[in-house]
């Protein structure tokens, strides 16, 4: 597996795929559509969920079990349908947690009552950067298709590009926008 920084409070991390099919990478889009639908339900739910969520932490200074539990279940089966989607993984459908796909969420014991309310804005940098690392991951995105389909193999630069950057996107998103963390993310790969 790639290597992550062991301090921050929210993991990801990928297994390397030793060979992947020509004909799934072919298809990915196509076949990807079902796994999205269900990804988008429960994205309009974890929203919505996220809300009461900073509204318990601004009142209580506590993140709800219950709605903490319910997030990192949606950002698993999210990212694992993301893995699929970004020729991470070969495996169809992020229906079951089947360990090549490893995300840990570590559960908030006490949170600042009044940060939620400026994270999104502290959280721009990261925002910047990561559009930009967009353009190039959608550049290294294409080249590793055209690898796959021509030798069956993800190149490792490629393959742990992509698992560094949608690390760093998971971090962002579980500060600024699931509130599962005050400790800022770092500007890293790492």
């Amino acid at each position: 597996m790639a290597t992550e920084g062991a301090a921050y409070p929210v993991t990801f991390d990928v297994e390397y795929p030793e060979q992947q099919s020509r004909w799934r990478t072919l298809f990915r889009l196509i076949l990807a559509i079902p796994l999205f639908v269900p990804a988008m339900i429960i994205s309009g739910v974890m929203s919505s969920i996220g809300q009461f969520a900073f509204l318990t932490i601004l009142f209580r200074k506590k993140y709800p079990r219950w709605a903490f539990d319910f997030l990192a279940v949606g950002y698993r089966y999210y990212y694992r349908a993301l893995a699929y989607v970004l020729l991470l993984r070969d495996e169809y459908g992020p229906f079951d947690d089947i360990g090549t796909v490893r995300i840990d969420f570590e559960y908030p014991e006490k949170l600042n009552r009044w940060l939620p309310l400026v994270k999104w804005l502290l959280a721009i940098p990261h925002y910047i950067v990561l559009y930009l690392l967009w353009i190039v991951y959608s550049i290294v995105l294409f080249i590793a298709w055209l690898a796959i389909l021509i030798t069956g193999k993800h190149p490792r630069p490629l393959f742990d590009f992509g698992v560094a950057y949608n690390r760093w996107g998971l971090r962002v998103t579980a500060y600024a926008l699931a509130l599962t963390t005050d400790q800022y993310p770092p500007f890293s790969f790492r």
